[in-house]
């Protein structure tokens, strides 16, 4: 596989992943409107395990997601859209306990 050929792959997958997001986003504002008005929450899962949160961002929805150190997650529900996001908290308290530990 040449330079340009993996150039390209990755072109791809990254246009396959935006294709993907889109979809998803798509596939979570129709199940919000084909639930009645009364009872949407505008955050749940799509396709069973994918999560999604169109609220409007919250400081604390921000540092629950994004900045938990103590948390058990790596990965957490993005703060807004679908999919997922890095608890960079978390990363950096395993970092430091890393290096206190070396």
């Amino acid at each position: 596989m040449t330079e340009h050929d993996k150039e390209h792959a990755g072109f791809d997958l990254q246009k396959l992943v935006r294709l993907l997001t889109v979809a998803l986003a798509v596939a979570a504002v129709v199940k919000e409107l084909r639930t009645p008005e009364d009872e949407r929450t505008w955050n749940g899962k799509v396709v069973g395990f994918v999560p999604y949160d169109f609220r409007l961002p919250t400081f604390a929805r921000f540092k629950e997601r994004m900045w938990d150190p103590k948390g058990d997650h790596l990965i957490s529900p993005r703060v807004f859209g679908v999919g997922w996001t890095l608890n960079a908290g978390r990363v950096v308290e395993l970092a430091r306990q890393r290096v206190s530990a070396g």
